[in-house]
């Protein structure tokens, strides 16, 4: 048992306790005006993401980062927005009808030929893809297969199987059909929010 002096405390003669750690520093607060441009700089910094937009300073004090601000976000291209729906729905019918006028273009006077088709496949994907970009469904992701099937008097099912949003997400299937061959061409809207 601890002997004690007069008033409570340990005698001097027993080694002393180190001195407790430093404290740490209290994190500033997004509501102070000074500390709202040391957290953006901070959250800009440890970003992984992309920023494509980001609202200007609330304040014309803190406007004062300036350059540095905009310097930052020059590097970086997307923001988590929070939006759960695209601002376009992704429409089928206009798609399909471009689709289908691709694919009578192309193949107007193609004859079938396995060698041909393959490498014909790929760049009807690749038009088609451009194609579906120009009517501007952001932040859709496509997934195209162009297939042709010869005619030799067979019977063929093809199905695609995807775990997807029945709200925002969608297909097209869009046919050229010839006397030896039959085109088709299916078109993957997946939103990602």
């Amino acid at each position: 048992m601890e002997k004690r002096a007069r008033g409570g405390k340990p005698p001097s003669n027993q080694a002393s306790q180190p001195p407790p750690p430093p404290r740490k520093e209290r994190r500033p607060s997004m509501f102070e005006k000074e500390s709202y441009a040391q957290i953006l700089r901070e959250r800009l910094r440890e970003s992984f993401h992309d920023v494509q937009y980001v609202e200007p300073p609330f304040d014309d004090s803190i406007a004062d980062i300036g350059k540095e601000w905009k310097s930052a976000l020059a590097k970086l291209k997307f923001a988590n927005s929070y939006r759960m729906e695209p601002l376009k729905k992704f429409q089928a019918h206009s798609v399909e009808t471009k689709i289908q006028q691709i694919l009578k273009e192309s193949l107007e006077d193609v004859k079938y030929d396995d060698k041909v088709f393959s490498h014909l496949s790929l760049e009807l994907a690749d038009h088609i893809l451009l194609a579906v970009k120009e009517f501007g469904y952001h932040r859709y992701k496509f997934i195209i297969k162009v297939l042709f099937i010869q005619k030799t008097g067979q019977a063929i099912n093809i199905a695609s199987r995807w775990i997807w949003d029945v709200a925002w997400d969608s297909w097209v299937a869009a046919k050229h059909e010839t006397e030896t061959y039959v085109a088709l061409a299916l078109v993957f809207a997946l939103y990602c929010d």
